[in-house]
């Protein structure tokens, strides 16, 4: 009986891959509003300075960072009757969506200290207790299956709702809950719909957390076993933590990822300037503009398992990247030199907007691709090491994704610095050269990162054909070790 679970489990059906998926929505939610929009609000309508309010996310991603490998590897070992991975999960839920809204509704009467204190406090609470959550339940994705192909489809539904729950949430926000006013046509300043976005965010990030522990704990009984118990001494401790991390196709990823993510540093920071100061569109054309990425993301949750399939998870990744990260700097660069129409036309609004729903499709789609890479690395790992160790995994490319976008939001503040664009700046009070300064220091940025990205993939070394050796190397290992 137990045979047949555990075969069922290699191919998960539709409703495990849902209630995974669903789990990527929390991170969405919370990645949109911190990435997104919080120096938005903290900076210009609170008016805390952008390189204090990126300091204390900075700070808080350290803080983070480190958390990460420590919770990994003790989710690699847990030893309860709910397994290695639920407990975390669990604990998680209620802590992270509670700190979650008191980051939007800070007190009205706080310093320019005591507001920064309360974004430290708040962003450091939020970012350790998602961890919790965070590691664990990615690292399910490679015990939920072993086959090359589903890992994808797991990971594709994972960013699929990581991408609708982050955007649905920042729709709300910019469609109903910021009111345009005289003197204030974004609709930025309006308070009230901040603090409503706040307990709408964090509602949605309880209920995702909950879906994804509850819908994947019959599972756990078929998943994997933590190591058998051994002195640990925090020297070996260590030691079993760096060798695990010193997989070739690992580092490859790692640096990748970082790369990758400093660019997503820069761009999501940089998002509603652009939207605002360079292509200066309304809180309504920024909504349509978020709204349209709904095609972005069901186009890549065909494309990423289909393009998988067909040249394996590298060359695709490569491909796709290559494609996505060239496209999506060009309507700026265009900008610079002439080439398209003037600011507030209905022909600059829709070539904007065909541009991002394609690009940004490729975009998921590479993400999707180049987690589904990390759940494959297990196995090589296990080979090497008698370990299997998904959560070190894991939370070395959230490690690195956290480190690497609080210095992108640093990077960002250093542009918006540069450009002169101060807190509390409306769009129409930033000069021409202002402008122009901010659209190269985002292209180019930009650009140069998603090409280093792209070079250090290229070094993954597992294919399709590697991992499926790998599985029947453990397998006949399995058959041949004796039985205690």
């Amino acid at each position: 009986m137990a045979a047949v679970s555990r075969s069922a489990a290699q191919r998960p059906g539709l409703f495990t891959r849902l209630a995974y998926g669903v789990g990527g929505a929390a991170g969405g939610i919370k990645n949109n509003g911190f990435d997104y929009v919080l120096l938005l609000f903290y900076s210009q309508v609170l008016g805390l300075s952008a390189v204090l309010v990126a300091a204390a996310m900075w700070i808080a991603l350290l803080f983070d960072a480190v958390s990460d490998p420590v919770v990994g590897y003790w989710s690699d070992n847990l030893r309860t009757k709910w397994g290695r991975r639920h407990p975390l999960m669990y604990v998680a839920m209620a802590p992270v969506a509670i700190a979650y809204f008191f980051v939007w509704n800070p007190p009205s009467d706080l310093t320019e200290m005591g507001l920064f204190s309360w974004l430290l406090t708040l962003t450091v609470s939020v970012r350790l207790m998602y961890t919790l959550f965070e590691v664990p339940s990615t690292a399910l994705a490679a015990e939920l299956s072993q086959d090359y192909d589903a890992r994808t489809s797991l990971m594709s539904f994972r960013y699929f709702f990581a991408w609708v729950g982050g955007l649905t949430v920042q729709v709300v926000l910019f469609m109903f809950l910021l009111k345009p006013s005289e003197g204030d046509p974004s609709g930025f300043f309006h308070l009230p719909g901040w603090h409503s976005y706040g307990l709408i965010g964090a509602s949605c990030i309880f209920v995702a957390v909950l879906i994804t522990s509850l819908g994947t704990h019959r599972h756990i009984p078929h998943l994997k076993a933590p190591p058998s118990p051994r002195k640990l001494t925090p020297v070996k401790v260590i030691g079993e933590i760096w060798e695990t991390v010193s997989n070739p196709s690992f580092r490859a990823l790692f640096l990748a990822t970082l790369f990758g993510l400093l660019a997503t540093g820069v761009s999501a920071t940089l998002n509603q300037y652009i939207n605002g100061f360079f292509w200066e569109f309304t809180s309504k054309q920024i909504s349509g503009l978020t709204a349209a990425v709904y095609v972005s993301s069901i186009l890549a949750l065909v494309l990423a398992p289909l393009a998988g399939r067909m040249f394996g998870k590298k060359k695709a990744a490569i491909a796709i990247g290559l494609l996505a990260f060239t496209i999506a700097p060009a309507p700026v660069i265009a900008r610079q030199f002439g080439l398209l129409p003037p600011n507030g036309t209905e022909a600059l609004y829709m070539i904007v907007l065909s541009v991002t729903v394609v690009d940004l499709a490729l975009i998921i789609a590479y993400q999707m691709l180049a987690a589904s890479m990390v759940a494959d690395i297990v196995e090589e790992n296990e080979l090497a090491t008698g370990r299997r160790s998904e959560g070190i995994y894991f939370a070395g490319i959230s490690f690195m994704r956290k480190l690497a976008q609080g210095v992108g939001v640093l990077s960002a503040s250093f542009i918006l610095a540069a450009a002169a664009i101060t807190p509390g700046m409306r769009s129409a009070e930033a000069s021409e050269q202002a402008v122009r300064t901010l659209g190269w220091g985002y292209a180019l940025t930009l650009l140069s990162l998603w090409m280093v990205m792209i070079l250090c993939i290229s070094f993954y070394r597992i294919s399709r054909e590697d991992h499926e050796r790998n599985l029947r190397e453990l397998a006949s290992r399995e058959t041949t070790e004796p039985t205690p």
